[in-house]
């Protein structure tokens, strides 16, 4: 009894300082995509080793009210776990990738956690309009297999982005690491960080074959209950958490080393530019007519002043000259399609981003040397 009560109190501890690990990591002012995918792993194991600890307490088990908050609440969400890990890594070793479109559908997957919530949700408001109270033991039949059985897709789920994960590693050309300045160090980090978790796998699946089978899970539950899965799962927030915190505090300190007075750090610059011409090169952000700094800087994750000293200091234009720089180049390419015959030159400014014709009229002679109508009529006569 004594040893049960040592190891609920190791999880609590572990889901508190998951907490507030991620809360730092989400605080975190540089690489912030891979502090925040980190951030969100972390919380989603401490999130689940609450549950634990909440199902082993009386006064929450025994107090209605809190069992029906219990239901409607996702606390065990593990199939993001495999995208978070490899996402994480990525965007370690390559600090200007920005998570896209094509990216989140990794995560879609989640709404295979939220069913039981979903059905349990359906019941209640069902009663509340009348509905007979005699299914609610087969819907809660339905949701304690549900739960059972859907370890095996959350297992295989994070079994395989964790092997992509390894794979992806091994590829990396550590010459090429050693190159670009503090990316071999996050190497080694992320070989133990994903090594972690093939060990972590392991040690599921020893728990989860005898717990899928009906006539060994209560002879499991009884002798071990989830203590096997569950200590570990404290063990990697601790090493996972602090060590990748503390990854991100030493990029910090070799940045602001690097760091001249009124001066950007090289790896610092190249990152920014890298993202920036992401953004409007492949997901064409300059088409946007809201777009402005504040927004820019939400979207890529660097501050507003970094983004402007970058443009001033190195490109020698303003935010403003850089966003209709492409809204212009633009606008150019589609004057030249033929299908483009047919359109106005003030529908096409709008849709590529200006949001007035006087601005887009300064903003064209000054990319292109001469206003809009005279570089139609020179590309006639050229054609």
């Amino acid at each position: 009894m004594w040893l049960s009560g040592f190891f609920i109190t190791i999880v609590l501890l572990g889901a508190i300082q998951g907490f507030i690990i991620s809360t730092l990591l989400f605080r975190s002012k540089v690489r912030k995509l891979s502090a925040r995918l980190l951030g969100t792993l972390i919380f989603l194991i401490a999130l689940a080793s609450l549950n634990i600890y909440l199902n082993t307490q009386p006064w929450f088990v025994n107090n209605s009210y809190l069992q029906v908050f219990h239901a409607l609440v996702p606390w065990v969400i593990v199939m993001p776990i495999g995208p978070l890990v490899y996402f994480y890594l990525r965007s370690s070793l390559e600090p200007d990738m920005i998570l896209s479109a094509k990216d989140r559908r990794h995560f879609y997957p989640v709404l295979f956690e939220i069913v039981p919530q979903v059905i349990a949700l359906i019941f209640f408001i069902a009663v509340a309009f009348g509905f007979p109270k005699t299914v609610g033991p087969a819907i809660g039949d339905f949701i304690d297999s549900f739960n059972v059985y859907a370890d095996i897709p959350r297992w295989l789920s994070a079994s395989c982005y964790i092997l992509f994960s390894y794979k992806y590693l091994n590829k990396q050309d550590t010459r090429r690491l050693v190159e670009s300045k503090g990316n071999l160090s996050d190497y080694h980090w992320l070989r133990q960080f994903i090594r972690l978790f093939m060990c972590f796998q392991l040690i599921w699946l020893l728990h989860l074959v005898p717990y899928i089978i009906p006539t060994t899970r209560n002879q499991l539950l009884d002798a071990v209950d989830w203590y096997p899965v569950y200590v570990p799962l404290t063990i990697l927030i601790y090493v996972l958490g602090i060590r990748g915190y503390l990854q991100l505090q030493k990029i910090t300190v070799h940045l602001k080393k690097e760091a001249k007075p009124g001066t950007l750090p090289e790896e610092l610059i190249g990152s920014v530019l890298q993202t920036l011409f992401k953004a409007m090169e492949q997901e064409k952000l300059y088409l946007d007519q809201e777009l402005n700094l504040a927004t820019l800087s939400k979207h890529t994750g660097i501050a507003p002043k970094t983004i402007s000293a970058v443009l001033n200091q190195h490109l020698h234009i303003s935010f403003n000259e850089f966003i209709n720089g492409y809204r212009v180049r633009e606008i150019q390419a589609r004057l030249l399609e033929p299908q483009s015959k047919n359109l106005s030159i003030a529908g096409l400014a709008y849709e590529c981003g200006f949001n007035s014709l006087p601005t887009f009229q300064r903003a064209f002679k000054a990319v292109a040397g001469v206003s809009p109508t005279e570089f139609i009529t020179n590309e006639h006569k050229t054609t």
